[in-house]
């Protein structure tokens, strides 16, 4: 096997960021594998990602002799270092300047003013437009990658600031915002020093460790189960149910993963309880791995998320120095490790599958199931993913107990519930309200809807648009399914009169095109005509194509193999049966 790209050698500063993520102590692991041959040779896979990511922020590109030292150093072919390299939007494999701004322009912020940052920006080569960045609450956002120095978030972004970040300046510190309104799970936050492990225990953090390793693994699923906790990623799936399935695996290797991917346009609840609140993400992992027999666990961070890496990371370092992670967890003879790794642009690494083949060094590309990942899951062993919000809900559950948890809410959604409001509203922000709040009751928790209220995309960009008369739907998931809309990932996007539905309409349809990871032809080739019809209907003033938007959406949901093909066209179909296009 050709491990060698003609005529191209590593910078010095790109074989430093590669030996920085792929240790020496680590290649000598592989090289004593090496000589049993075949996929063995390989078993240092999973750290082509970090690798390719370092060599990003520390010289701004991937180049062609970078492509060959992480080649050489993983045993990895350069064509599928490429391969994986081209996947991820925050990587480049052509030279970029040292400093670029991801600017968003999805629906949230162009009500914010991102349209006219970008505008005012003009037409330059370190100048990105964006789909949404997680900052919603905060206004109008921006990203700015810099070589050789830490990623930094702008907002709320105006086109001096973006200016003087690329120009060398430090962006000015983001001021944490707290919940606009918090019952339970988000009461820490605001409060707590999210630097600082002492503080989260003088506030009652690691008593549900404490009590966990207490009950045991299986009571702690059992409690779980008790609870009848649903996934708040979207899915909605028992949680005590998929804990239970991979805990019971005949596997002596289990593991368990945080998906703090947030990328669906609109969401920024986990982002806010992992700046805010890290160390509870860390000890509901712990938990979580605790209760399922997992020893290592990896928390998948969104690339667009800096602050929050860097914050799961200290809490991971004080957790470790003061054994409430790793070996031998309080005295207990427990084992848990956590590992950040953080995605590099790709919307589709929030498909669960799609995560593991991120982690273990592929392409994001979803998987085909069954097998599910409870019983074939990571590195092919029983996996457990759980979002952000999912996890935190454990620390109650296991302090309180299931069933005072299932009192709160409804009989089939239990607990609270994170919704993230953005767009016409006087208060946006991340509110937590009992599971059977209306949504009229939790916009007017925001300021109350806008009297020319247009409509509202419920779920996010893979969600459903609702006019007035949905306003006392209950936020539920029997109500919502019954009225055939999701909750998705809380996401609760207002529009007024002054919006341009079809614009809103045609930025949802290019977001799936973009974000499409291509292994399906339907989806590959359907997201693509989707975003076509709308621009025609949009710039070329013809007649919306509902005949061909309703084939499109039948060959994607029938065809595709995971939820972004499902969904695609959701949203789009919903905005036709309301008439907003």
């Amino acid at each position: 096997m050709d491990l060698k790209l003609i005529g191209a050698e590593a910078t010095d500063a790109e074989r430093r960021a590669v030996r920085h993520a792929i240790p020496e102590a680590e290649i000598e692991i592989l090289q004593g594998r090496a000589v049993t041959g075949g996929h063995r040779a390989r078993s240092l896979r999973h750290l082509l990602l970090p690798a390719l990511a370092a060599v990003q922020g520390e010289v701004g590109w991937i180049s062609p002799g970078a492509i060959d030292e992480i080649s050489r150093r993983l045993a990895v072919p350069p064509a599928e270092v490429y391969s994986v390299a081209t996947f991820y939007a925050l990587l480049s494999t052509e030279h970029k300047p040292d400093r670029v701004a991801h600017v968003c322009d999805d629906s949230a912020c162009r009500a914010t003013g991102g349209e006219s940052v970008l505008s005012r920006l003009g037409d330059r080569d370190d100048v990105l437009a964006s789909p949404c960045l997680g900052q919603c609450d905060l206004g109008s956002a921006a990203f700015i990658q810099r070589a050789g120095e830490p990623d930094r978030i702008i907002a709320p972004a105006t086109a001096g600031a973006v200016e003087a970040a690329l120009a060398g300046g430090e962006p000015v510190a983001r001021t944490p915002v707290r919940p606009r309104r918090s019952i339970d799970i988000l009461d820490r936050i605001g409060i707590v020093d999210p630097a600082s492990l002492a503080s989260y225990r003088e506030h009652g953090g690691y008593a549900a460790l404490e009590r966990a390793l207490e009950l045991g693994p299986d009571l702690v699923i059992d409690e779980v189960t008790t609870s009848s906790l649903r996934g708040r990623g979207g899915a909605a799936f028992p949680t005590g149910v998929k804990w239970r399935g991979a805990a019971d695996s005949d596997s002596d290797i289990r593991y368990l993963i945080c998906n703090a991917d947030e990328s669906e346009p609109g969401t920024f609840k986990d982002r806010t309880i992992m700046e805010g609140d890290p160390f509870s993400v860390i000890e509901a992992m712990t938990i979580a791995g605790f209760a399922i027999g997992a020893e290592q666990g990896y928390l998948y961070v969104r690339g667009e998320y800096p602050d929050a890496a860097g914050a799961l990371q200290n809490a991971i370092d004080q957790a470790t120095e003061a054994r409430l992670l790793g070996d031998d967890i309080l005295g207990e003879g427990v084992t848990f490790d956590i590992e950040i790794r953080q995605g590099q642009g790709a919307y589709i690494c929030g498909e669960e599958t799609a995560l593991f083949n991120s982690i273990e060094g592929f392409r994001g590309e979803p998987r085909q199931k069954p097998p599910f990942p409870t019983e074939a899951g990571l590195f092919g062993e029983p996996t457990v993913v759980n979002n952000v919000e999912t996890l935190v809900n454990v620390l109650d559950i296991v302090l309180l107990g299931g069933a005072a948890f299932a009192e709160v809410g409804t009989r089939d959604s239990t607990g609270t519930r994170l919704f993230c409001i953005s767009g016409a509203i006087d208060r946006p922000g991340v509110y937590e309200v009992e599971f059977g709040t209306s949504l009229r009751e939790l916009l007017d928790f925001a300021g109350g809807a806008p009297d020319d209220l247009r409509a509202i995309l419920l779920g996010g960009a893979a969600g459903s648009f609702v006019g007035a008369d949905m306003l006392d739907l209950p936020l539920t998931f029997e109500d919502s399914r019954a009225a055939g809309v999701s909750l998705g990932s809380g996401v609760v996007v207002v529009y007024d009169s002054s919006t341009d539905m079809r614009a809103v309409a045609r930025r949802i349809a290019r977001f799936f095109r973009d974000e499409s990871c291509g292994q399906c032809v339907p989806c590959r080739v359907g997201t693509v005509r989707l975003e076509e019809a709308l621009a025609r209907n949009l710039t070329g003033g013809t007649p919306l194509e509902t005949d061909l938007i309703d084939d499109i959406d039948i060959a994607m949901k029938d065809s595709s193999i995971c939820g972004l093909g499902h969904t695609a066209a959701t949203a789009i179909q919903s905005a036709i049966r309301l008439g907003l296009l």
